[in-house]
């Protein structure tokens, strides 16, 4: 689609013009990590808690290799009327990362104004592992750098104290309830209604353990 601008002409995408200029209220989340962390399942929660809040709902595959070690990212946008699943750069309000090199990665995705709420322990990807990229010492300098508001967690040890440290996930999910504009109980009630029922008190003390680093 062309579009002239003062007599200059301009590529943008139908998508692109009808949610900025007829749709406005669309949020969109980035969700970074390494394969094993439960960056789908993160994802899967956010939506399905906006689908309980009647937003319309857009998540994307995960992109990378979603094994053990390699990196993972999804994308959830909800809103009035979503076109697309998929987040462009600039555009992210908010970015979840759950290791900080895969926090970095992402970053350029931000908007401006966007937050990043990341786990500070880094376990490195497979491209880290085989040494096909060296992980950077001064990782967190980067992320609060180029970032305007940053939130570091350590998710791993507040996990680990609520039970698993596989529940990760939630502690930064509820690290991110401060910036995410989904009701609390609503969320609660997507993670009840995802993860299985034996571990869902678990769960939910992860959660509430990221909720009171967020406050």
């Amino acid at each position: 689609m062309l579009v002239d601008f003062n007599g200059s002409r301009a590529s943008v995408s139908l998508r692109w013009v009808l949610e900025r200029v007829f749709i406005v209220n669309v949020f969109n989340v980035l969700i970074s990590g390494v394969g094993g962390q439960g960056v789908l399942l993160t994802s899967k929660v956010i939506a399905e808690a906006a689908l309980l809040s009647g937003l319309d709902v857009k998540q994307s595959e995960v992109h990378g290799m979603a094994q053990r070690g390699g990196s993972v990212l999804s994308q959830v946008r909800f809103g009035e009327k979503v076109l697309s699943p998929i987040v462009s750069e600039g555009e992210a309000d908010l970015l979840i990362g759950f290791e900080p090199l895969e926090t970095a990665r992402y970053l350029h995705f931000l908007r401006d104004d966007g937050v990043v709420i990341y786990n500070t322990r880094a376990i490195g990807t497979i491209g880290v592992s085989i040494a096909a990229e060296k992980y950077p010492a001064d990782i967190n300098d980067t992320i609060k750098l180029r970032a305007k508001t940053v939130m570091p967690v350590d998710g791993t040890e507040l996990a680990v104290k609520a039970g698993d440290k596989r529940t990760l996930n939630l502690v930064l999910l509820g690290a991110a309830l401060k910036y995410l504009p989904l009701k609390e109980s609503i969320i609660l009630d997507a993670i009840k209604n995802t993860v299985p029922k034996k571990v869902f008190e678990m769960n939910e003390k992860a959660f509430m353990a990221g909720r009171a680093q967020g406050k």
